[in-house]
């Protein structure tokens, strides 16, 4: 007699963050994960957002169908954390698992998997708004008091998890993924000339907010005899950014297409990304992929993402920054073969995969 095969796991899976003004690596992250589950047998993942009238923008579109709440954004959060209303079951239906693949959990009658990138605000709450540091305050509180696991993009965010009172035998180290497609030199070509790019540039890329330290990389750039010209890449975020540009030595090309950031990450000469703090770090693995030298912070997530191919320096010292830059560039054929074997390493499948696992925990 033939055993019967087990029903695959239903998860609710948040994918509120593609709507958001600026969805950063949250929503990369969210996206990508769950692109790969939804080809693994086992599980059946349904993305659940607010209501929205109109799609996110293309580069953000979740690559899973997406059942709607019936209130989004702010309103959204708040409901969820004040009044443990709408479940991801109004629109998931029945649930074994509900994700809440950002910081702000999801209420759900399943148990609850949460997705935990950084605490760097509980480090630096003036660098994000008084709004944002209460929301993720009782975010957190929530998560201690009903996540079955928690999922850690990095070492360093599981460390910081304990240090804010989180049950450590509920944390899961699951770090991320990176896109292995190569830009050819058709692709670097392409974009050098809609951009009006040198042959020779620094590069960075990332959200325009305080903690990626751009004050600090710009102080360390001006003291680099005969510089290549800075160019920075990424969508505003708040507060200070701390740069202005400069038309012979920094330019901003503000958020670009999807289709432009690899060609863009092989066009430089090297990738400076002097974070102060990050949940991982996911840029680090996009300029290795091209074969660009990288420039990372030490002692933090992104030296962990950098696993020992990158030049790493004292984020808050911009001597040290403008040292490792000289470095970087000296080194360049060597960090690049470096880079490229160490972003081979890191699958989205893997981070799939493992996320998988934790499913299969909290549904026994």
């Amino acid at each position: 007699m033939m055993s019967a095969v087990p029903e695959p796991l239903t998860v609710a899976y948040t994918l509120e963050q593609c709507w958001h003004r600026v969805p950063g690596g949250t929503a990369v992250a969210a996206m990508r994960v769950a692109e790969e589950l939804d080809r693994m047998d086992g599980v059946r993942v349904i993305g659940v957002s607010g209501w929205h009238r109109k799609p996110p923008p293309a580069a953000w579109a979740p690559p899973i169908p997406v059942r709607r709440l019936p209130v989004s954004g702010p309103a959204l959060y708040e409901s969820w954390l004040r009044i443990g209303q709408p479940r991801v079951e109004m629109a998931a239906g029945r649930t074994d698992v509900a994700h809440a693949t950002t910081i702000i959990p999801c209420p759900s009658r399943a148990p609850l998997v949460s997705t935990v990138h950084d605490l760097a605000w509980r480090h630096a709450p003036e660098q994000f708004t008084r709004r944002g540091v209460d929301v993720f305050d009782r975010s957190l509180e929530m998560v201690k008091r009903r996540a079955a696991l928690v999922l850690c993009s990095s070492r360093a965010t599981v460390a910081d998890c304990v240090d804010a009172g989180l049950d450590a035998a509920k944390l899961r180290h699951v770090p991320l993924g990176v896109d292995a497609t190569v830009a050819t030199d058709a692709d670097v070509a392409r974009v050098r000339a809609a951009y009006g790019l040198p042959s020779e540039h620094l590069l960075f890329v990332g959200t325009l907010e305080p903690r990626k330290n751009l004050r600090r990389l710009q102080q360390a750039h001006a003291l680099l005899a005969e510089a290549p010209p800075l160019v920075i890449v990424g969508a505003d975020g708040w507060g200070d950014r701390g740069l202005a540009p400069s038309a012979d030595r920094v330019r901003f090309l503000g958020f670009v297409p999807a289709a432009d950031l690899g060609p863009l990450y092989a066009s430089a000469s090297a990738f400076c990304y002097p974070s102060v703090r990050e949940g991982f770090g996911l840029p680090v693995l996009e300029a290795m992929v091209q074969g660009t030298p990288v420039v990372t912070s030490r002692d933090t997530s992104t030296e962990e993402a950098a696993g020992g191919a990158a030049i790493l320096v004292d984020p808050l010292d911009v001597e040290s920054i403008r040292a490792g830059i000289e470095e970087a560039l000296r080194r360049a054929d060597e960090l690049a073969a470096a880079g490229r074997a160490r972003a081979a390493a890191a699958t989205w499948r893997a981070t799939a995969e493992l996320t998988a696992a934790a499913y299969g925990e909290v549904s026994r």
